[in-house]
């Protein structure tokens, strides 16, 4: 499958570059445009995580554990505990 990609230009202090390109030099990357593009795409992933979690908090609040499922959860984490081989 062929993804269409866009250029874009792109100004990095100095200091950035050279860590840039040193990313490159040690094969981290194949080149600048790769290590970039592997930049978005965690800062894409981060966000859309961020998002995700944000989701489920706001869920929570909305609808709050009971008493039972509060005492259910922590009385399941104990025996948990008890089991665990330390």
């Amino acid at each position: 499958m062929v993804v269409a990609t866009h250029q874009i230009a792109v100004r990095l202090p100095s200091d950035l570059l050279v860590e840039l390109d040193r990313l490159v030099a040690t094969g981290s990357y194949e080149n600048r445009a790769a290590a970039v593009r592997a930049g978005v795409a965690a800062i894409v992933a981060d966000e859309r995580r961020r998002t995700i979690e944000d989701q489920i908090v706001a869920g929570y609040l909305r609808q709050p554990s009971t008493l039972a499922e509060s005492e259910a959860a922590i009385a399941s984490l104990r025996e948990a505990i008890v089991e665990e081989r330390w």
